[in-house]
């Protein structure tokens, strides 16, 4: 029994060494190294190893905070984890495959729709990463036509509100970003300069008792209020940046004051940018922002992008899913 337990031991190393998609192709030789490579030991040490490089996670991949939290000995209703198909579900080479293997007849219905003329759907980008960030994101998308070109700046306003910059993606389609920022320019130069914290002037708060403590609760301005009531979804720019503090907690209040269903339908897509300024500096991993902001919490589809604002890296990426959900939403 020793010496059994010595090979598993050794055999377990070894594969430790291959990448999880090796270790998949090696399940389909035979029944033994189907059984051997589900080993979930081996596969919680993938899953720590490698989550904190995934650059985005979504709504229907996101671990469970559990499978941190808990000594790997544990069991949940009697069996341990399957951390295989936790990683096979959350990596996103895993949700790319999935996309990729939907029946071809989606794509044949996505050109039929886009032979259909439509408004371009509307967004409404908010967050403290648009405005304490060294690189300016919204100007950066502003002056990159080789990576977002601007097919537009419209003049109506929405009850007061700008309406916004219009986009078109590589595809052709285009789309319009209302950008909504927590205070005036002058305002937001100055709290950068100071290294202070200007007050958020979309937001008012309201306080309740939950039990026996006091929540937090956030409403939108008037203005506001009637941006989110026709837009086709949101984008929320998180500062991922590690050397920062981040109330985690309020910006949830926040977020689940702009995206409240009574201002309009429940399931539009949000698209959280996890943010930092350029490439050089050190991020908080996509995944453990999720956790953070408890975007677990949020009953419509999300999805959590990296993003660098000096060189717009990932910003595609998350536009696309966006597009994606909100055609679909659009079509229902």
């Amino acid at each position: 029994a020793a010496l059994n337990g010595f090979q598993i031991d050794v055999q377990l190393n070894i594969m430790s060494f291959l990448s999880p998609q090796d270790l998949c192709h090696l399940g389909s030789t035979s029944c033994y190294w189907r059984a051997a490579v589900q080993d979930p030991l081996l596969w919680r040490y993938f899953l720590l190893r490698d989550l904190p490089s995934w650059t985005s996670v979504d709504w229907k991949s996101l671990p469970d905070v559990e499978i941190f939290n808990k000594a790997f000995s544990e069991v949940s209703d009697n069996a341990l984890y399957d951390y295989m198909a936790v990683y096979k579900r959350s990596c996103p080479q895993g949700r790319r495959s999935l996309k990729s293997s939907r029946p071809r007849y989606g794509a044949v219905t996505s050109f039929l729709q886009s032979l259909v003329t439509q408004a371009e759907p509307r967004f409404a980008m908010f967050g403290p990463g648009l405005e304490e960030l060294d690189d300016s994101l919204v100007q950066k998308m502003m002056t990159c036509p080789e990576i977002l070109l601007v097919a537009g700046l419209p003049h109506r306003q929405i009850h007061g509100i700008g309406s916004g910059v219009s986009f078109q993606f590589n595809n052709g389609q285009k789309f319009n970003i209302v950008t909504l920022y927590s205070t005036t320019s002058v305002e937001r130069r100055r709290a950068r300069e100071e290294q202070a914290v200007a007050v958020n002037k979309m937001f008012y708060q309201e306080n309740s008792i939950v039990g026996n403590q006091q929540a937090v609760h956030y409403s939108v301005i008037a203005q506001v209020r009637k941006v989110c009531e026709v837009v086709d979804g949101f984008i929320y720019v998180a500062n991922a940046e590690s050397h920062r503090e981040h109330d985690r907690q309020e910006e949830l209040a926040r977020i689940l004051a702009m995206i409240d269903p009574t201002l309009g339908p429940p399931n539009r897509p949000l698209l959280v940018l996890s943010c930092v300024s350029h490439v050089g500096v050190r991020r908080i991993p996509c995944v453990y922002v999720a956790h953070q902001l408890q975007l677990n919490l949020l009953r419509q589809p999300w999805m959590m992008q990296d993003t660098v604002a000096a060189t717009l890296d990932g910003l595609l990426n998350g536009i696309e899913w966006l597009l994606e959900e909100a055609n679909c939403k659009n079509t229902q």
